[in-house]
């Protein structure tokens, strides 16, 4: 083992000795994976691109990377990618016979293969979030154990990575996107994520050549909390679905939209205080879109049932991707008063649909939504109630935050992110 690797690993054992992530190393010896299964595929390159965490389900790091890397086409990257995941981007259907190759000194067998246009070189199917905690560490030991030796493998030249993971004290050039630092904003002892920010993205960014941001806001927080300079920082903001989301012409609904996950910064608690407290609140429904979280969705039911809103307020569930555009079109506005958002898809997404928009005026959210929706400081729930009680009642009001948020949604596309990215990474080929 190198130098680098010994100090790599020593790392990788400080932070798995973390409260947070011991039981990781225990469920890891307990149920190994063979990190080099199905690490088979591969045709020499310049840049990899590491897409070893994309989920079946459409999640706001698997959006950004699936819609980006098709623009990256031009660079003619190495998708490092499961199978799965080639299936359901659509990689497959015109790959022509694979070859087998011989294996190198690494010892990693490679089958090389064209996938419609792109190098594929797959990699295990079980380093996702979908296998839940124990995917995230697979995927981390993945990172840097046997990252390397593919990235040596295929004499690559640099290492794009849309989400912020990259191998550490190792030969690695990367580029590395950061979405958020929320684990760092509104810390938890026991999340592991709060412990990966903590103690191994420090690394990852100080041997990065580069880092793009998906806000101004982002970068600003990757400096304040890790000293970086700002001239090694890109913000870059990001896209949206154009054919789905789009302003239908259907009849507007009773109901305010929330759309994301339940956490508490999110800040479903004030929002729901909101609600409860606007002039005829019998009249309308608030709707919060979204997975339940058995560590905060009991609380936040509780709240409803103490407000005597039970009927008023409906927990949706997860909602397909699929139906997302009707249940936009259909509200009354999309209130999204979270205390601290990386980007803000929904709020993209609702504009893009002619739904007026209520959001926070902290964070990337302005960026977002510049002068075409309702910005509140999310701290204060009269002032939410306040913005939601004028969408309500004002006709005049929701006709102009919907040419503006139309307007304002056209300012935003996947083309514009990819090229302004491909940009960045053609700097350092």
């Amino acid at each position: 083992m190198s130098k680098a690797t010994e100090t790599a690993v020593k790392t990788l054992r400080t932070y798995a000795r973390t409260p947070q992530c011991r039981w990781w190393v225990t469920l890891s010896l307990t149920h190994p994976t063979n990190f080099m299964k199905d690490s088979t595929n591969y045709l020499s390159n310049q840049l990899l691109i590491n897409l070893s965490f994309l989920t079946s389900k459409p999640t706001g790091i698997t959006t950004y990377a699936a819609n980006l890397f098709p623009y990256l086409q031009a660079l003619n990257p190495t998708l490092l990618i499961s199978p799965p995941q080639q299936k359901m981007l659509g990689l497959q259907e015109q790959s022509p016979p694979a070859r087998a190759i011989e294996t190198g000194e690494t010892g990693v067998g490679v089958i090389s293969q064209e996938l419609v246009n792109y190098n594929c070189y797959p990699v295990p199917s079980n380093l996702t979030p979908e296998q839940g905690t124990i995917g995230h560490f697979r995927r981390l030991l993945w990172t840097q154990l046997q990252l390397p030796r593919i990235y040596q493998q295929l004499k690559a030249r640099l290492l794009f990575s849309p989400v912020s993971e990259a191998p550490i004290f190792s030969q690695c050039r990367s580029v590395v996107m950061v979405h958020d630092l929320i684990p760092l904003r509104f810390p938890n002892r026991r999340s592991a994520l709060t412990a990966y920010c903590r103690y191994y993205l420090p690394h990852v960014l100080a041997q990065a050549q580069h880092i793009i941001c998906n806000s101004a806001a982002t970068a600003q927080d990757v400096i304040e909390f890790f000293q970086i300079p700002a001239s090694k920082i890109t913000p870059i903001l990001l896209g949206y679905d154009a054919d789905r989301f789009r302003f239908l012409d259907l009849p507007t609904s009773n109901y305010f939209l929330y759309l994301g996950r339940q956490d508490p910064y999110k800040n479903l608690h004030r929002l729901i205080t909101a609600f409860g407290i606007i002039r005829g609140c019998g009249d309308y429904q608030l709707w919060l879109a979204g997975p339940p979280d058995e560590r905060y969705t009991p609380s936040l039911r509780a709240q409803v049932e103490k407000l005597r809103l039970t009927g008023r307020v409906k927990f949706l569930d997860y909602v397909p991707y699929e139906e997302l555009p009707t249940l936009i079109n259909q509200a009354r506005a999309l209130v999204f008063p979270t205390l601290w958002e990386g980007f803000g898809f929904p709020v993209l997404e609702a504009m893009a649909c002619g739904t007026p928009v209520i959001t926070s005026n902290i964070s990337s959210l302005p960026e977002v939504a510049g002068d075409a929706a309702i910005l509140v400081n999310p701290y204060k729930a009269a002032e939410i109630a306040e913005a939601m009680q004028a969408v309500a009642e004002d006709t005049e009001l929701r006709s102009r935050l919907r040419q503006a948020s139309l307007a304002r949604a056209n300012c935003f596309s996947w083309a514009a992110t990819g090229q302004a990215t491909a940009q960045v990474l053609q700097q350092y080929l």
